[in-house]
């Protein structure tokens, strides 16, 4: 079955920097696209970063120049490195195969504070 499991996740200070984990299992993943998407307290669910399988990114606006997805397709795995991260990036972080919502992982909590 899939498997999407991410880590990474912490509190950290307005200007600072994570790099989320996504270890996935149960299907191809190279073949297919792969994107994070968060959660922020009261709202829905934001695409913010995807990744085709040929290596090709997308970024929504607001992180655009701070985060960057990669993704390692000998080892399974989808990164979110988070650069410049301020109070309105937190969320709590998921990854998705495909175009939709699901499925994905059980989430990783960013917190950015002072």
């Amino acid at each position: 079955q899939v498997q999407l499991v991410e880590s990474g996740g912490g509190l950290v200070q307005p200007g600072g920097s994570l790099r989320l984990s996504c270890a996935a299992s149960g299907f191809i993943f190279s073949y297919y696209y792969m994107s994070w998407v968060r959660q922020a307290p009261g709202k829905g669910l934001e695409r913010v970063s995807g990744i085709f399988s040929g290596g090709g990114t997308s970024h929504i606006d607001s992180v655009k120049g701070r985060f960057t997805i990669s993704r390692d397709n000998a080892n399974n795995m989808l990164y979110l490195q988070m650069n410049s991260l301020k109070p309105e990036d937190t969320a709590v972080y998921y990854c998705v195969r495909g175009f939709g919502y699901e499925p994905r992982g059980q989430g990783t909590q960013v917190t950015v504070s002072s």
